[in-house]
């Protein structure tokens, strides 16, 4: 243990006291974390600054709102359904589209009205919500799968998550759905996570449960080398996410819809620490240099211009060096991780 603690520090890597005490509570006010822990807020927020985000069809609170549930389905592209408080993807309901005497789900599954009625109330009981509060249902605009992501995702939508420090862009991954996680990109449940260069959007190293791996599990394609889509875009909704926020400490989630382009899809207070892994890099000294940076009057162009040079300067050309250490283990094998696993136990001890 002692040891892999040393290699921890070594590497920089951030753990989950020091995110707690160093990130979460010193730079996200109490006061203003219900801007992204309600995200019927966040979306409000995001509508007044023109930020894309998926279209919000309705909001469901209590039994008398319920009574349009039907109304609100009538999509003939489908919707979805997610809990207003919830975390890690758990409540959230996939609607394709209409199916005769009900709905098709995303995983082929059909459902009555009955059914969705029912995850609607579990969700209004707080069953998904942080804390076990009573919480609202949101439907909104469903997603549609942008092909480039075709060859390395089974299922459902990938998404990227962004941290962010200062309003500044720190640390990116891709989270890809897998079978194993039931076509959700939750890395908790079996998703894959993907480093990506804040330079210029481009795929490098990849992670799942905590160990390195080269190849997507299902599709068996190379992670590595994929260039993401509308990164400057990207890169922008990140950096002005903070704007309307206001937490120094952010993790903001972005889908890439066919249509439509890139879309804010909530943001985090307390974003995991497993993008360490998926980019085997630790973030430690990367966010003090960002913090020495003075970006209090800067807008958010200027900071992704920072954000750029300062993970140019942290971490080399395409700041993922070479991919060698994810590729040091045939996949499928349960290689030791090169950074070990940050989101347990021997996080606390790293910090």
């Amino acid at each position: 243990m002692l040891n892999a603690w040393r290699k921890l520090r070594e590497k920089g890597v951030i753990g989950v006291n020091q995110r707690n005490l160093d990130f979460v509570a010193a730079r996200n006010p109490r006061r203003l974390l219900h801007r992204v822990d309600d995200k019927v807020e966040t979306k409000r927020l995001a509508e007044i600054a023109e930020i894309p985000n998926p279209e919000l069809y309705g909001v469901i609170r209590d039994g008398r709102d319920a009574r349009s549930l039907a109304d609100l389905l009538d999509r003939a592209d489908g919707c979805v359904i997610k809990p207003a408080r919830g975390s890690q993807g758990k409540g959230i309901l996939v609607i394709d589209g209409p199916l005769q005497g009900g709905w098709r789900l995303a995983n082929g599954r059909r459902v009555r009205l009955d059914d969705v009625r029912h995850h609607v109330n579990s969700i209004l009981s707080g069953m998904y919500s942080l804390g076990g509060q009573p919480d609202a249902a949101i439907i909104e605009y469903r997603v549609k799968f942008d092909p480039v992501f075709g060859r390395i995702c089974f299922k459902g939508v990938p998404d990227i998550r962004v941290i962010v420090l200062k309003g500044v862009p720190a640390f990116a991954m891709l989270r890809l759905p897998t079978a194993e996680s039931d076509g959700k990109a939750n890395l908790h449940r079996g998703g894959v996570g993907v480093g990506v260069s804040v330079i210029d959007g481009t795929t490098r190293t990849g992670m799942q449960f905590d160990r390195p791996i080269r190849h997507h599990p299902d599709t068996g394609e190379a992670l590595a080398g994929l260039a993401v889509p509308h990164w400057d875009d990207i890169l922008q909704i990140a950096a002005r996410a903070y704007d309307v926020s206001e937490l120094g400490y952010l993790g903001v989630d972005i889908v890439l819809d066919r249509e439509q382009g890139p879309l804010l899809l909530e943001l985090n207070a307390r974003p995991g620490l497993s993008i360490q892994i998926a980019n085997q890099l630790g973030m430690r000294a990367h966010l003090r240099a960002i913090d020495a940076l003075d970006v209090e009057y800067a807008s958010a162009d200027m900071r992704v211009r920072l954000a750029r040079r300062a993970f140019e300067k942290s971490f080399g050309e395409k700041g993922l060096g070479d991919g060698a250490d994810s590729g040091s283990a045939p996949d499928g094998a349960r290689a030791r991780p090169v950074l070990g696993v940050v989101e347990g136990g021997l996080a606390g001890a790293a910090a």
